[in-house]
């Protein structure tokens, strides 16, 4: 706007600055008109026309408005007629868009029929010019003024009205990110005021229902666990001497049987390994549902233990480990989650990934456990849905209020754990 203003004042100024200069220097063209008129009329009548001429133009002078230019000079500057100016009291482009060609005038000078030379009307026009700039100058400079003022006024008054919205829109941003705690001060318009008010409503019954879910996620993985210790209880008490007691009745079978029964040797003793390796998988199976050496061992041993067993079940793949001493520190719930997570994604990279190197990670920072699981392995497919393991390491992480991440970063697959210490139980 500021930009068409100034050109639109420029065509303005064209116009009607030059109509100006033309009316006032009207009166001496019309000077100069007669003048020539009646230089005419003398050079007819002289007995000397040359001298008449040389005397009159002598008397006019080089500085005056009105001038005699002979044939000559006149034919070397050509035409129209530009009016004298001074283009140091303002810009060239200025004095050449003010001072148009009707300004000056030139009227013929004959001898004898012939042209010898022209009267020349070539007023200066410096003084109407700076005046002129200066005029244009004022206006510019009011008018950049008035558009910063203007500019800077509706900047804080937009600002000032936009403030409530830029706050409600920073609202729903932190509930949408699960953050319910920063509720909104109501200001602005009353629809702001009543929207502000709807929103802080809103994350109080989001954070109540994040609670309430919290606490169902806790219950369902207590429940989960409690299960899983009974199952094992069952696994150990039950299947754990049935196995014993077949291995050892085989085994005393194999004593009774006489050298010349030694036949049935071969099958007595397939009996007794598939025995073993039931047992050896019972083991494992009670291992994965009750790690009952975290009680025992604490959870950085159990750790330890856990990787030792991983790399020997995988010896060609690299395990590097960080675990933070203050792990030492944990227990509860807390504790056994992070054993299970660790578990969980260890147990994901030898099954699945097809990896040459495991990095693990347990540390407590900031108020918080760090685990992280990474592989140089296939990783997942776009679009992957959670298995039952990954879910279960999911809904562990969010009873406790943490966040859980499955990405994939500079070629590596990552399980990405963060769990508030204080949540421990």
């Amino acid at each position: 706007m500021f930009l068409a203003a100034l050109l639109l004042g420029a065509v303005l100024l064209r116009f009607f600055a030059t109509t100006q200069l033309i009316e006032e220097t009207e009166p001496a063209a019309r000077s100069a008109e007669q003048v020539a008129a009646a230089l005419n009329a003398a050079l007819r009548a002289s007995a000397n026309p040359r001298a008449t001429l040389d005397a009159f133009s002598r008397s006019l002078g080089s500085e005056g408005a009105v001038q005699f230019r002979p044939a000559a000079a006149a034919a070397a500057a050509g035409s129209p007629v530009r009016p004298r100016s001074s283009f140091a009291t303002a810009p060239a482009w200025f004095a050449e868009l003010v001072a148009g060609p009707e300004i000056g005038a030139a009227h013929p000078v004959s001898i004898d029929g012939s042209q010898v030379g022209e009267i020349v009307f070539a007023p200066d026009i410096s003084a109407d010019i700076y005046e002129k700039w200066i005029g244009f100058l004022a206006i510019a400079v009011s008018a950049a003024g008035l558009a910063l003022l203007t500019g800077i006024i509706a900047y804080f008054i937009a600002g000032a009205a936009l403030r409530p919205l830029r706050d409600l829109a920073a609202g729903l941003s932190r509930i949408r990110n699960g953050d319910y705690d920063g509720l909104l001060v109501p200001a602005g318009p009353p629809e702001i005021r009543k929207s502000c008010e709807e929103v802080n409503e809103l994350a109080r019954t989001l954070s109540r229902l994040n609670e309430d879910n919290r606490g169902l996620l806790r219950k369902i993985v207590s429940l989960r666990d409690d299960d899983r210790q009974e199952l094992a209880r069952e696994l150990h008490d039950e299947l754990g001497p049935l196995l014993f007691g077949i291995r050892a009745n085989t085994v005393a079978l194999l004593d009774a049987v006489p050298d010349e029964r030694a036949g049935f040797r071969p099958s007595a003793q397939g009996v007794v390994q598939s025995v073993e390796a039931l047992q050896q998988a019972n083991r494992r199976i009670l291992e994965r549902l009750r790690p009952l050496h975290i009680h025992e061992l604490g959870l950085i041993r159990s750790i330890e233990t856990l990787l030792a067993n991983a790399r020997k079940q995988a010896p060609q793949i690299e395990l590097k480990a960080e675990i933070d001493p203050q792990l030492g520190e944990l227990d509860g719930l807390l504790c056994q989650t992070a054993y299970r997570v660790i578990q969980e994604g260890v147990t994901n990279v030898l099954r699945h990934a097809n990896a040459g190197s495991i990095n693990v990670k347990a540390i407590v920072e900031a108020g918080e456990l760090l685990l992280e699981i990474s592989d140089d392995g296939v990783g997942f497919p776009e679009g992957h849905v959670f298995g039952r393991g990954l879910t279960g390491m999911r809904e562990r992480v969010r009873a406790l209020g943490g966040t859980f991440e499955l990405l994939r970063e500079a070629r590596l697959t990552l399980v990405r754990c963060r769990l508030p210490v204080s949540s421990r139980s």
